[in-house]
């Protein structure tokens, strides 16, 4: 199914974004809840390309990051990895932020990765292969350049959001482009994350799209009271409790600290509960919770704050408002200015 689709979303993935060359080496992570078609079809649009795939599949840990570290074969995946031009990452059961992304990253500086966890051949295709990539990617690094001028951030939404911080300048913003650089993680394209300044973070979060992990899809939203930047009660159904057992059970404070932020703005992200399409719903809003990686949004605290898992909730149909300036509503692009707003439009958005 959607063979051909898949194979062309693959080859434009790492000729378009990777920019993988000739006889360079690339990595392909998956894992037994992985989608296997995926990774063959990346292997072979990488032979296409005359590059040199290497598919390393793993049995599923019992978590994502960290959390999975005792079931990973470490020393095994670092040196395979570290070794390689470029890491695509389909693990379902992912391995970014664990001690084996931490290292592979570190231990080779150039690596060019890009995390594509749970990736499904309609999330290749909707996400890669339909997108008009330069045109996002300028909509993308605009709307980037007006947040990150930003000094104070609003966040609502339809299901009760109401959120409030402000910005740390010298924080760099992950920009997902689609183009991956050596030695910057890349997320799909579609999104943009940044981490703000913690302790200005005040207000509820409402997830009504999807908590992963643990829960995907959730069943009613759940509201996340948050003051100074650390979750300090959680509400609703079913997905709500499920949400904050699992948060305590690690016994690790760090779990309940606000990691980051990021817009979804992928025109064809459709909400699947698998949390590398989700938070690219166009129009959402994602929170992370929890491990904080030592990476280039942080500068200011180049260690990172470790916690031992991470967790990604969706925010739907959200309204933002840069220093009072209004750039979505409920979902809709209808500022800062004309030039973003135009650029929107020629997505279909």
């Amino acid at each position: 199914m959607y063979e051909y689709e898949l194979t062309n979303a693959c080859l434009k993935l790492l000729r378009d974004s990777f920019k993988l060359q000739k006889d360079e080496t690339v990595v392909i992570t998956v894992d037994t809840k992985s989608n296997q078609e995926v990774a063959e079809a990346t292997a072979e649009a990488a032979v296409i390309l005359g590059a040199k795939p290497v598919v390393i599949n793993i049995k599923a840990p019992r978590g994502n990051g960290k959390a999975g570290d005792p079931d990973l074969p470490i020393e095994t995946l670092v040196g395979a990895i570290k070794g390689a031009d470029a890491w695509v990452e389909y693990n379902y059961e992912w391995l970014f932020y664990s001690t084996v992304y931490d290292r592979a990253m570190e231990e080779n500086k150039e690596l060019k990765y890009m995390c594509l966890v749970g990736a499904t051949p309609e999330m290749i295709i909707n996400n890669i292969g339909k997108i008009d990539i330069p045109v996002l990617a300028d909509l993308i690094h605009k709307v980037t350049d007006v947040t990150e001028e930003a000094v104070h951030v609003k966040i609502t939404s339809p299901s009760g959001s109401d959120v409030e911080f402000d910005n740390k300048k010298g924080r760099e913003f992950g920009v997902a482009d689609g183009l991956v650089e050596k030695g910057i993680a890349k997320m799909l394209i579609g999104q943009i994350g940044w981490a703000p300044e913690f302790e200005t973070i005040n207000g509820v979060i409402v997830a009504d799209g999807s908590i992963n992990p643990p829960c995907g899809i959730v069943d009613a939203p759940v509201k996340i009271y948050v003051e100074n930047g650390k979750v300090v009660n959680v509400e609703g159904g079913q997905s709500a409790q499920e949400f904050y057992q699992w948060m305590k059970s690690f016994d690790d404070p760090n779990m309940f600290n606000v990691a980051h932020l990021c817009y979804g703005l992928g025109p064809y992200a459709q909400l699947t509960g698998e949390v590398c399409e989700d938070e690219r719903v166009w129009g959402c809003v994602e929170w992370g919770f929890g491990n904080i990686g030592a990476c280039l949004t942080i500068p200011d605290i180049p260690e990172g704050i470790p916690a031992a898992s991470h967790s990604d909730v969706i925010c739907l149909n959200s309204s933002v408002w840069l220093d009072g300036v209004q750039f979505l509503d409920e979902g809709k692009v209808v500022g800062p200015n004309e030039e973003i707003v135009a650029l929107a439009r020629q997505l279909g958005k």
